[in-house]
């Protein structure tokens, strides 16, 4: 464990003054070439280990069974999601997740089924990293992880908090080697079923985007969606301006361009599901209310 602290520790003072770096260069983007450096390392993993295991997957998998699994996974993602809603003082919405993980848990046999949703106990998405976010705590440059993809500092120490609640971790370091490979075999399964669901998303991605451009399409999908995530959708639209007054006249100034503000969320396209989608898994679905 000794040496292992000593490689941890300046790796995580490093995120740390990366993020206070990047609260004060909002939009810069000071790790681009090992980004596109990354994006294309996950593109050639994605092509030639995980599209294929989750096309399989989808294969094999009857949809009923998909979904169960879909679900399962989801109900664990849960009591991440009830802590953090706690953490960020939504007790209200801490209520309807702790009640919507007991009636999974119990009635859903194990999460299988979805019943809370049936009695509108709706899927909430919180994580640590929002959590870091609703203490103020800045997102720090864009940054793309091999492996987990578009990410920040900010999200990245949010992985260690999101690990920390999940029962899964602890059953792999605690329960031997039985429990290690079966915990491992379901993380695999988790991650074929993720990527399966993602297919939709990849579609999006390629007719949105030329080979050019899918980076900065990428970036600015996943920056909008946790902007959207952490500030519950109260995005404030720098860009806007009162239009009726502008006809009245009453601006000053003549011949103003008008322009159509950009949204504030990315590109939606209606592929949701119970199923959590991991925010290193771009999600261009729009996000559920609150």
């Amino acid at each position: 464990m000794g040496p292992q602290k000593s490689i941890n520790t300046p790796l995580l003072s490093s995120l740390a003054i990366a993020m206070l770096l990047g609260g004060c260069a909002s939009g810069a983007d000071p790790w681009k070439g090992w980004n596109h450096g990354a994006q294309s390392f996950n593109d050639s993993l994605d092509k030639g280990i995980i599209k294929p295991l989750a096309k399989g997957y989808q294969w094999v998998t009857p949809d009923i069974v998909d979904k169960g699994v879909s679900n399962f996974f989801s109900n664990i993602n849960d009591i991440g999601v009830t802590v953090n809603d706690l953490l960020q003082f939504k007790i209200l919405q801490s209520g309807m997740d702790a009640s919507r993980l007991l009636v999974n848990t119990t009635v859903g046999v194990g999460g299988v089924m979805d019943v809370a949703q049936m009695i509108d106990l709706p899927k909430h998405r919180e994580d640590f990293g929002q959590t870091l976010g609703f203490w103020g705590m800045p997102s720090g440059p864009y940054l793309v992880l091999p492996i987990f993809g578009p990410s920040s500092p900010r999200d990245t120490l949010g992985l260690v908090g999101d690990a920390l609640l999940n029962p899964l971790t602890y059953v792999s370091f605690i329960g031997g080697t039985a429990a290690g490979a079966a915990t491992a075999g379901s993380k695999v399964v988790d991650v074929a079923d993720t990527r399966a669901d993602a297919m939709a998303t990849e579609k999006i991605v390629d007719e949105a985007s030329s080979e050019k451009d899918r980076y900065e399409f990428v970036k600015n999908a996943y920056e909008q969606r946790r902007e959207y995530l952490v500030n519950d959708g109260n995005v404030p639209d720098d860009d806007s301006f009162d239009l009726e007054a502008e006809e009245a006249g009453e601006l000053d100034g003549v011949n103003k361009t008008m322009s159509t503000p950009s949204p504030a969320t990315p590109l939606a396209a209606d592929t949701a599901k119970s199923a959590p989608v991991s925010r290193h898994v771009l999600d261009l679905s729009a996000p559920e209310e609150k």
